[in-house]
């Protein structure tokens, strides 16, 4: 298994960890498999989706506010939109590797989704032949 080590600069944000991923499905010699990125924190989530253009990130983390503000939760430590948005976003994610790299398409990256940063974080991954 393979721990990653993400520094979140702010409160919301996503982190593309496409580079990151691609390096450590080379350094594994996975050439036909599977590949689970796993993040192990309940206010923080992992998705794949749009990274040629930037502000589709922007658009995602406007909707997730507008969607869940920060609003008067039951749950007392102030970061309860951040639970919900990482429900949302998902835990998990697993990737097809094909002759060494992972069937994305065209327009897709991985990114790691920060609800309650600053943080230091970790996603783990994991091959499967």
């Amino acid at each position: 298994m393979v721990v990653l080590e993400i520094n979140t600069p702010t409160r919301e944000v996503m982190v593309d960890i496409t580079d990151m991923v691609m390096q450590e499905i080379k350094k594994s010699g996975v050439v036909d498999g599977f590949c689970v990125i796993f993040v192990p924190h309940t206010t923080a989530g992992i998705t794949i989706n749009e990274n040629a253009d930037p502000t589709v990130r922007e658009d995602i983390m406007a909707a997730l506010e507008k969607i869940i503000p920060n609003m008067r939760f039951k749950h007392m430590e102030g970061n309860s939109d951040a639970h919900i948005k990482a429900s949302l976003m998902g835990s998990s994610v697993t990737l097809i590797i094909e002759n060494g790299k992972p069937l994305l398409g065209t327009w897709q990256g991985i990114y790691f989704c920060e609800f309650d940063g600053p943080r230091r974080r970790r996603v783990y991954i994991k091959f499967l032949k």
